[in-house]
């Protein structure tokens, strides 16, 4: 204490504004930003596990949502809340806030003692250094360093978002799937159905083995093709599990016997791609990124001659001499490096940060366009199976029984209108889960992290088709 009575009044006012300046962490760690932002794009927030209690709490919420079958909704809840790659991408944030707090503190003093003796003479030297450097540009530092760790923020929020995007169409594949199967089924017990009639027909010569030949290789066809229904609905629910982070007895969920039903009308464009620029989560990264990378070349202008500047309290005693205390200061030289290659490397990742910024808002753009064309197309194919194709598949059904009750039909001919039928419902089946995979797609290009859209929510799905006779 004595010794600091001594320091001069600017090392007094120095110290005062280091032990001021020391940053500390937040109360929540960024969660709550970025549970804001996934909340406004997705209507589901998200939390962080930090303790056994919050795991606890996490498993309870997982039980209370299984126990009944799920929705899209309970399905992106469980997946916010319950999956640990999330989870591991949401402990960056702790790492960015560790930056910033550690951007505000200065690098501890030095403090050097030496000891000198000639004869009887004894020469004690002691000092005291400070990084003034860091004093002086601390504050920029700080700043550099808040809009990484707000970056942090958008870059938790948009994995969150990307996550309950992959979710939903994980479920609307995993439903549509299980559907499918059922229908599967149908026409491989048709197709089973018209191969054996066929066969007895054909022992007593009353079907040629062409004919038998057809119906035998569409029962072959129509049991790969179940086959493959039930791998596909294995591999989607596979995936919904994955992705909502669930194991063991819990993977026995249910799912519902059908997809949602298409919404009466089809959204408008409207404005959706200036909602596009304003809340794209890769945009806003890309923006902020631009303003870092412009901060971080402001320090580095502004340190390229200076990078090391220290200065400190010094006092040095002599043995039968009064003690002779003054300062010190210590300055690299730029004898060798002026700098240049610093401020030219700063010059160009910020350049690098502007056209990154500007290919990103062009793709966003196109991406919206491209999204809203497949939302649109989907929805007027599922609408056209639900008006047109599925009631004339059943008023053709009703025509051929009343046909095959009046004799004027056989048998054959009702199997293969039955499985026609079935066939049709199918593709009903997948037009519907396109509309909703694309819809979720659309909303994906607006607020999430920018991930194009699938080229697959608008497609041609091959189907059994039944033979001719």
């Amino acid at each position: 204490m004595r010794q600091l009575r001594k320091l001069k009044p600017l090392s007094l006012a120095v110290m005062t504004l280091v032990l001021s300046g020391c940053a500390t962490f937040s109360q929540d760690g960024g969660l709550d930003s970025v549970a804001s932002l996934t909340k406004e794009r997705t209507g589901q927030t998200v939390q962080r596990e930090k303790s056994a209690d919050d795991i606890a709490a996490t498993q309870a919420t997982v039980s209370e949502l299984l126990a009944k079958p799920l929705t899209a909704d309970s399905a992106v809840q469980l997946a916010l809340r319950n999956n640990k790659g999330l989870q591991a991408s949401l402990a960056d944030l702790g790492v960015a806030e560790a930056d910033l707090v550690q951007s505000g503190r200065l690098r501890n003093p030095g403090f050097s003692f030496g000891r000198q003796r000639s004869g009887d003479d004894v020469e004690i030297d002691r000092s005291i250094m400070f990084d003034l450097a860091g004093l002086l540009t601390m504050p920029m530092r700080t700043k550099i360093e808040g809009r990484r760790f707000e970056q942090a923020k958008l870059q938790a929020a948009s994995s969150a978002v990307e996550l309950a995007a992959d979710t939903r169409k994980a479920y609307f594949n995993a439903v549509a799937a299980a559907q499918s199967v059922t229908f599967a089924e149908q026409v491989r017990t048709a197709a089973e159905a018209g191969a054996d009639m066929a066969q007895r027909l054909a022992r007593v010569g009353n079907f040629s083995k062409l004919d038998q030949a057809r119906e035998q290789v569409f029962y072959a066809e129509a049991t790969t093709q179940l086959a493959r229904a039930l791998h596909n609905a294995t591999a989607t629910r596979e995936e919904l599990t994955r992705l909502m982070g669930i194991w063991g007895n819990d993977i026995g969920f249910k799912l519902p016997d059908r997809l949602p039903d298409l919404p009466k009308t089809a959204n408008e464009a409207g404005d959706i791609e200036a909602q596009a620029m304003t809340r794209r989560l890769d945009v806003l990264m890309a923006k902020r990124d631009t303003e870092a990378t412009a901060s971080a070349l402001g320090l580095t202008r502004a340190t390229a001659f200076v990078n090391v500047l220290d200065a400190g309290y010094t006092s040095k005693s002599v043995s039968g001499s009064p003690r002779a205390n003054g300062y010190q200061i210590e300055l690299v030289l730029p004898i060798f490096d002026w700098g240049t290659a610093r401020s030219a490397k700063a010059e160009s990742l910020y350049m690098q940060a502007v056209h990154r910024t500007a290919d990103t808002a062009v793709r966003a753009r196109s991406q919206v366009r491209e999204a809203y064309s497949a939302y649109r197309t989907s929805y007027d194919i599922a609408r056209h199976y639900r008006d047109d194709v599925v009631p004339l598949r059943k008023m053709i059904s009703d025509e051929v029984m009343l046909r095959y009750n009046g004799m004027l039909a056989s048998v054959f001919e009702l199997l293969s209108d039955a499985r026609d039928q079935v066939n049709s419902v199918n593709g009903a089946i997948e037009a519907q889960r396109d509309f909703w995979i694309s819809e979720t797609e659309l909303q994906a290009v607006i607020h999430g992290s920018g991930a194009a859209p699938s080229r697959s929510s608008v497609r041609n799905t091959p189907s059994a088709s039944a033979p001719s006779h």
